[in-house]
């Protein structure tokens, strides 16, 4: 029976659902909000509203500058510049307005349409009002809206993230390129490398997945109700219509997509969500590795001053930022992925399932921003700790049993008698035992090489068997 002085359901709380100022329900506009608040200008419902004001003011100037239809006046400077101020302008005041209309007309691009509208007569352009929204429909506008959207968001938030959290890298893979490490294959240990170059190794995999998404494609269509410019025709049907369609699309610095249904196909989100998906999966692998170099003490963290670690072991320095990163990068893909695989069907001509997930776009690139500010703030606090990992590598001279047998192949090779199964030799002495520098000496002495290779295997040390990992980490570091 539950304790009857705990709070049960039915008592009376304050609902913080009714609290003011608002309370967020998702972390990113809550806890988080700092860390994403830059994505707000581009994939916010009010960015939307913004991005499709400029679409329809850009049509509408555009359509006067092709003088497309009969009796259409050519635009003054001032005139142009007072329609682009409507987007220019759009803040507090406009949400609220464009909201009350939304609420009339239960229909969003509706409402965009009718807030142009009531700003003509001030530009001295009343008589113009049915240019708004032109032989336009809804996914004309949305689709060129969320295209600017999407690039302004990747290419001056996610982008700049991304390569803020690669300098940090670049300079950790500089900073270690020539500490000699020992490497672990199956957990288990193997040829040694420089924590440089394992670090490197990523720098090179995100770097790529970079320069992808900067060469990232997005498209925009405006050809109507179906994708035939059949409204176009009928009012002006000697105009070049798919001309000036594709003419307009890139005024707006996008890629002109010419064929489609009403909706554009959206596979240009599709490509970019994987690649983004795809380079969230290299950075999760780091948080991984960096995360496990902090558990076996190769890397020391710096205490933030004023931080607690555990609320009950006052010695703990948790790797906090790396999992945090791990679950934001866990929580983006599984957005990126749904939206990817959701975006590239439509039921015929149109169905709504687009318009419901495209407005979780913002939210799965955020997740991707934190994981990215987290990443960019953990590498800030690690410290490589040298004597830790020289020691790793000087307790484990059994690694050096590929080196020796390595050269007793070449040496039968060349020539030399009395090398025969060198790899079943090494495997009897080193496999599942440890061995220490004499013992490895001492076989190396009885094996009969030559001068020449002996000589150079008796002075070879784990901390020296790194072969080009410290060129390889200084070259692919940046």
């Amino acid at each position: 029976m539950a304790n009857s002085t705990a709070l049960s359901a039915d008592q009376d709380r304050v609902s913080l659902a009714a609290a003011e100022p608002t309370i967020a329900l998702g972390a990113l506009d809550g806890r988080y909000r700092s860390a994403v608040a830059p994505l707000v200008d581009h994939l916010s419902e009010a960015a939307l509203n913004r991005n499709r004001i400029h679409v329809e003011v850009e049509w509408f100037i555009h359509l006067c500058r092709e003088q497309v239809l009969p009796g259409l006046p050519e635009l003054s400077s001032d005139q142009i510049d007072g329609l682009r101020g409507i987007v220019t302008s759009f803040g507090s005041e406009e949400i609220a307005e464009l909201g009350m209309i939304e609420a009339e007309t239960v229909h969003d691009v509706k409402a965009v349409e009718y807030f142009i509208a009531r700003r003509l007569d001030g530009l001295g352009l009343g008589e113009l009002t049915p240019l708004v929204h032109f032989a336009c429909t809804s996914e004309d506008i949305n689709n060129l809206s969320y295209a600017v959207g999407i690039r302004d968001a990747v290419e001056q938030v996610w982008l700049p993230a991304a390569r803020q959290a690669l300098d940090g890298l670049s300079s950790l893979a500089e900073q270690a390129a020539e500490v000699p490490m020992l490497s672990r294959t199956h957990g288990q240990p193997a040829t040694p490398s420089t924590l440089g170059k394992e670090i490197a190794v990523f720098v090179h995999r995100l770097g790529r997945q970079v320069r992808r998404i900067e060469q990232q494609e997005y498209l925009g269509k405006i050809n109507g109700a179906t994708g035939t410019y059949a409204a176009h025709l009928a009012a002006a049907p000697e105009a070049d219509w798919p001309g000036i369609a594709q003419r307009f699309v890139e005024t707006l610095g996008l890629t002109f997509n010419p064929l489609t249904t009403q909706i554009e196909s959206h596979d240009f989100q599709a490509e970019l969500y994987a690649d983004i998906a795809r380079f969230n999966r290299i950075l999760h692998g780091l948080c991984v590795d960096i995360w496990s170099y902090i558990s076996i003490g190769f890397f020391k963290q710096i205490p933030v001053a004023g931080a607690t670690g555990s609320s009950t072991m006052p010695h703990k320095v948790n790797p906090i930022r790396f999992e945090n990163a791990e679950a934001n990068l866990e929580i983006s893909n599984a957005l990126l992925d749904a939206l990817g695989s959701t975006l590239v069907e439509s039921r015929w001509q149109r169905d709504l399932t687009d318009s419901s997930g495209q407005r979780n776009i913002g939210t799965g690139l955020g997740h991707s921003v934190l994981a990215l500010s987290n990443v960019t703030k953990g590498l800030k606090q690690l410290d490589v700790a040298d004597e830790v990992i020289a020691a790793d590598l000087d307790s484990n001279w059994e690694v050096l049993g590929e080196a020796i047998q390595t050269v007793m192949r070449a040496e039968s090779i060349a020539g030399v008698e009395g090398l025969e199964n060198p790899y079943e030799r090494l495997k009897e002495l080193t496999r599942g035992r440890r061995v220490d520098a004499e013992k490895l000496k001492e076989f190396v002495s009885g094996l009969g090489l030559s001068a020449e290779a002996e000589e150079r295997l008796k002075h070879l040390t784990p901390d020296q068997y790194t072969g080009l990992a410290a060129s390889l980490a200084k070259q692919f570091s940046r």
